[in-house]
């Protein structure tokens, strides 16, 4: 089986050359255009922290791929940081976010018949929406979650983002002084990562881990620390395999995957976005799921 059995639509043929010449406009060869071109959806921005740090993953994959054989292709994809946006007008567009994240990896991965797509994603509507644009496509594929935050630190104290949502309230009641509540504001965000604490962000890469749609261990990695960069390389290798394989997210997304998804949702106390998200995402991968699905399967694990 041809492992670029989907690029070759517009890489191979007399008819194809004016394709060819505009990839050779990019450093192309002659010979890369045997090999799988394997999208890499990148969601770095410096919109939010969560996503602030994904660069370097996005470059990390290049190297991967160019090592397994394949052709990357890096296309972007946008994000709303709901910490931001959330009590403002602005809010109204994080839900809608997650579809146009999804329709961008459907669109790219589709109008450039890719063999394959590699998923980097952070802030929260990253996850459901570049899940289900792997999923409408339904070419080989792998998630890649970038990464939580480290905890903030004051007066022995680890911080997170609510640890500020939560200091807001104690100040206005008057029962927290103003420089901590400075000291907070500041140092609750050391750095890049997703928002840290079971929130959308984390619930959705642990449940992405059980979905069988990120590598093992991978949901729990900091964004700052080495092995996410690790895991990204060897997420490219896994991948190109799964191309020549021709194995893709629908053979994987199957009822009982999301039924080990919800499961980890439930036992961790994960975020109720998880049943929006999950209804969403077993829409795209064709598979019966009610919301009363949910239920049905949190009676069975412990929290």
């Amino acid at each position: 089986m041809s492992i670029n059995r989907r690029s070759k639509n517009i890489t191979e043929g007399v008819a194809r050359a004016p394709n060819r010449s505009m990839y050779y406009g990019m450093g192309y060869q002659e010979t890369d255009f045997g090999k799988p071109m394997i999208g890499v959806a990148n969601g770095h921005s410096t919109i939010t922290p969560c996503n602030s740090g994904l660069q370097k993953l996005a470059d990390a994959a290049v190297i991967g791929l160019k090592e397994a054989g394949a052709n990357p292709q890096i296309f972007g994809t946008p994000t709303i940081s709901d910490g931001m946006a959330m009590g403002t007008e602005g809010m109204k567009y994080s839900l809608v976010s997650r579809e146009v994240i999804a329709d961008c990896v459907e669109t790219c991965v589709g109008g450039q018949w890719m063999d394959g797509v590699l998923v980097i994603g952070g802030c929260d509507k990253n996850m459901p929406g570049g899940m289900m644009g792997m999923l409408r496509a339904n070419v080989p594929a792998i998630y890649v979650y970038g990464g939580t935050i480290l905890p903030g630190k004051y007066k022995g104290q680890d911080l997170n983002i609510v640890s500020v949502f939560e200091a807001v309230g104690q100040f206005s009641a008057g029962k927290m002084a103003e420089e901590d509540f400075c000291e907070i504001e500041r140092r609750a965000i050391p750095g890049s990562g997703s928002c840290g604490g079971m929130y959308t962000a984390n619930t959705m890469s642990s449940a992405f881990e059980a979905l069988g749609m990120s590598l093992p261990y991978s949901s729990t990695m900091a964004n700052v620390e080495d092995e996410v960069v690790a895991n990204v390389k060897e997420c490219a290798r896994v991948l190109v395999e799964a191309v020549k394989a021709d194995l893709k997210p629908r053979d994987i997304v199957t009822r009982k995957a999301i039924e080990n998804a919800v499961a980890v949702i439930m036992a961790t106390g994960g975020s109720t976005n998880a049943v929006l998200h999950f209804l969403a995402i077993a829409h795209a991968a064709e598979v019966e799921w009610t919301i009363d699905d949910f239920e049905r399967v949190r009676r069975r694990p412990p929290v």
